[in-house]
């Protein structure tokens, strides 16, 4: 496992309208620039989806669930539940410093990594694309954008999801 330090500028703004948070940096991603999605499958498709929510990386911050690339022979693999459990403590420390009032979890690593800040019900296959409160914020649980997530939900409807999000966005921002 290799660390990656992926808290800093490149990772957005404080004062975000919303924080991101995925699995773990990738190997071709953040794991080599330090920078969550990006230069790699699943960077350009998460720039993609934000596009369609109306959303810019300059007005949210990303991160992980996992601040360490969890290296799997040379590939990326899902972090295990004791690096979630590991992780969990810098998550908390993210989502204090960075008091976006939503919070949207990239994947079912990055969901489950929350219920260890503050315990949650949710479940991604029966709540994805929904807005549901969570520790005095509100979560949106979607798929991670990467090409194997395309197994469970298919990219039409991760772009679906993407601009729901995006309508979400706009009429939570006018409450």
């Amino acid at each position: 496992m290799r660390h990656v330090h992926v808290l800093g500028e490149s990772n957005g703004p404080l004062e975000a309208r919303a924080i991101f948070v995925g699995e773990a940096p990738g190997r071709l991603g953040a794991a080599r620039t330090g920078v969550p999605f990006t230069s790699d499958q699943s960077g350009r498709r998460f720039q993609e989806l934000l596009s369609l929510a109306g959303l810019t990386r300059e007005e949210v911050f990303v991160t992980n669930a996992v601040l360490c690339h969890p290296d799997g022979g040379g590939r990326n693999r899902r972090p295990s539940r004791r690096e979630v459990r590991a992780c969990s403590r810098w998550l908390s420390a993210q989502l204090e410093l960075v008091e976006a009032p939503l919070v949207v979890t990239l994947g079912e690593v990055a969901l489950e990594a929350l219920r260890l800040v503050s315990p949650h019900p949710y479940v991604l296959r029966r709540h994805v694309g929904q807005a549901v409160p969570w520790a005095g914020r509100t979560l949106f649980p979607l798929y991670h954008p990467s090409p194997r997530a395309a197994n469970h939900r298919p990219p039409a409807q991760q772009a679906e999801d993407f601009r729901r999000l995006g309508e979400f966005v706009k009429s939570f921002t006018r409450r």
